[in-house]
């Protein structure tokens, strides 16, 4: 047992280059994952429990964060999250870090439900260079798959009297 505590560290790859440009290797690039992971689900609390950013971020925050416990290895840790080697998890980790701090500054989720948005209509022509995002018409076969729908579920009433369901 104790041999194998010892060993383990002295076998395990070195990384000599992440082979990107300023992207240097991080030694202990488990530990450091493991903390920004930490902090991150700690500084995800200040964002609404119902919102869909934090649900999100812990979420996938989480996953990182088991794989990381559970791996000792860098190269199981890049092989089972699958997002890139361990030094870009780390800058992402970072960035996430950043941006909730942003989030949490702007507030986006705090719009008073009575809020009501000015929408400009006019027939000015759109430029070439900007894309138009208008849907085009649904199919007819939507429109009779929802008629047969609706009208399967509306009640069959056969006499005067209220039914139970």
């Amino acid at each position: 047992m104790f041999l194998r505590l010892i060993s383990r560290p002295l076998m395990a790859k070195v990384k000599e280059t992440t082979g990107i440009v300023g992207l240097d290797v991080v030694p202990n690039a488990r530990e450091v994952l493991i903390g920004l992971y930490n902090k991150t689900l700690k500084e995800i609390q200040a964002v609404p429990e119902d919102e869909g950013y934090r649900k999100a971020v812990e979420s996938f925050t989480r996953h990182r964060l088991k794989v990381c416990q559970e791996e000792e290895d860098w190269e199981m840790i890049e092989k089972r999250l699958g997002c890139g080697q361990v030094e870009e998890l780390i800058e992402e980790a970072r960035d996430e870090l950043t941006l909730i701090g942003k989030m949490i500054e702007w507030d986006p989720w705090g719009v008073p439900d009575d809020y009501e948005c000015e929408v400009i209509e006019n027939d000015a022509p759109v430029p070439k260079h900007v894309p138009l995002h208008r849907p085009g018409p649904l199919p007819e076969e939507f429109y009779k798959t929802l008629e047969a729908i609706q009208q399967k579920d509306a009640p069959k009433v056969t006499s005067g009297e209220p039914q139970l369901k």
